[in-house]
């Protein structure tokens, strides 16, 4: 059975920091790149970062130097650090695979999974 569950959102002033964690089941957490994603309503689900399991990680150029995606293996959870928020980063984020990396079109793409947790929201407000 896959599990996600998303931790870590809240509340944050214009230029703040937030850490996000998610859980994963082991079936879907050890032999993939795992990544971050965020919905605003009305819009699709975008993917902002992601981690291949070597610890590689990729982002999106929207929040590249601000964000850093990390994973620990022996745990199943992977991490968002956010770092100098702004309020376009308003949205649910929520964790899942993601494919492997490619150049190009990567994080233009949508991508869809039959399971999705139910994500944290994040709200950048002052």
């Amino acid at each position: 059975q896959v599990q996600l569950v998303e931790s870590g959102g809240g509340l944050v002033q214009p230029g703040g920091s937030l850490r996000l964690s998610c859980a994963a089941s082991g079936s879907i957490f050890s032999i993939n790149t795992m990544g971050w994603y965020r919905q605003v309503t009305g819009k699709e689900r975008e993917l902002v970062a992601a981690i291949t399991s070597a610890g590689l990680p990729n982002y999106a150029d929207s929040v590249k130097g601000r964000f850093t995606i990390s994973r620990d293996n022996g745990k199943n959870t992977v991490y968002l650090q956010m770092n100098s928020l702004k309020p376009e980063d308003t949205a649910i984020y929520y964790c899942n695979r993601a494919p492997e990396y490619y150049t190009g079109r990567y994080f233009l793409r949508t991508y869809d999974y039959d399971y999705w947790g139910q994500g944290t929201q994040v709200t950048v407000s002052s």
